[in-house]
């Protein structure tokens, strides 16, 4: 039976701005097991990125978790203090962010940061951190880590500065890896080998990873799980095969869509109607209504529940509570 490592229940982040709070994340749930890749999907805005920070505790300063907990083998970090926090940080859950660029100090060498990392975090000191961080640079697969840690960011690839991120974040050996879009900035083959390494160090060091992504198609065959997000809620949930090949959600659906493949070529792609949701206007019901094709009246009114599909993965739409009750009815007809 698998060993559940981190558990979000009921989390609800929001930012206090001049025009009012931007709910960002609005009653969030879900498991991360030991050992497995948990896929967290969704356009700019839908509250994937403050998810993650969320965990961490490193929103910026005018946001702030108002409900919920965030339990990691049991214990709620939302309680931790500062101290137990900067622990927790690097230990126990690292994070790669999105842009390598400026997530590395530019006037400092590749191996005075990770020496910094290592020896804030681990016992390790002086010669025997940066022992660590060429080994570190080793295992992710930069060549010539000992004549990389003289150098500086901007000596280096995109490719390569992603390496080094990646290296920083499991030199503590943390448990919980968060990769925030780590290979946005990256082309596409050099988007594959990240993938790959990454998908390697997690077989080899059997830590968790939380992939968030805008990119349906980056995570196909990578994750154990998929978490689609809107508007700062759950849409759908379920294995990757259930996602793109049963999506029960609209919005999932209008993703599917807007991706090309094989069966498509020299067709048009159907882009999601309408715009992004505002989070400071909030609708009183499903997030998606304004832009769904198919919406109902209690899709504008109501908050759709959680329903589980027949064949085990869930999602939150009023179309598949409407299509179970015709359903019913029709099999109490035929009776």
């Amino acid at each position: 039976m698998s060993e559940t490592i981190l558990s979000v229940k009921n989390l609800h982040t929001s930012f206090t701005t001049d025009k009012g709070e931007v709910l960002a994340v609005n009653g969030v749930n879900f498991n991360l097991d030991k050992g497995k890749i948990l896929g967290i999907v969704g356009e700019s805005g839908s509250g994937k990125s403050v998810t993650a920070y969320s965990i961490l505790q490193i929103l910026e300063k005018n946001g702030r978790i108002t409900e919920g907990q965030i339990l990691y083998k049991g214990e709620d970090i939302t309680k931790y203090t500062e101290k137990q926090l900067r622990s927790f940080r690097g230990k126990c859950c690292s994070i790669i962010f999105q842009d390598p660029m400026t997530s590395l100090n530019p006037v400092f060498t590749v191996g005075n940061q990770l020496k910094e990392a290592i020896e804030l975090h681990t016992g390790r000191k002086g010669k025997d951190a940066e022992a660590r961080a060429v080994e570190m640079l080793n295992l992710v697969g930069v060549n010539e880590p000992e004549k990389r840690v003289k150098q500086y960011p901007y000596e280096l690839s995109g490719g390569m500065r992603q390496r080094v991120m990646i290296a920083m974040a499991l030199a503590c050996e943390p448990d919980i890896l968060i990769a925030d879009e780590p290979t946005t900035a990256l082309d596409v083959t050099i988007q594959a080998q990240i993938l790959e390494l990454m998908q390697e160090l997690q077989k080899k060091l059997g830590m968790a990873i939380i992939m968030v992504t805008h990119d349906l198609g980056v995570i196909a065959d990578m994750c154990d799980e998929i978490i689609v997000m809107y508007g700062g809620r759950v849409c759908e949930r379920g294995t990757a095969e259930d996602i793109f090949y049963r999506p029960a959600h609209e919005y999932t659906k209008g993703l599917l869509q807007s991706i090309p493949n094989v069966d498509t070529i020299g067709e048009k792609l159907k882009p999601i109607p309408g715009t992004p949701i505002n989070l400071l206007n909030m609708p009183k019901g499903c997030a998606f209504c304004p832009r769904c094709e198919n919406a109902m009246k209690i899709c504008i009114e109501q908050v759709p529940p959680e329903m589980q599909m027949p064949d085990g993965h869930f999602a939150s739409c009023w179309l598949n509570v409407k299509a179970e009750m015709e359903a019913q009815q029709g099999g109490g007809k035929n009776e």
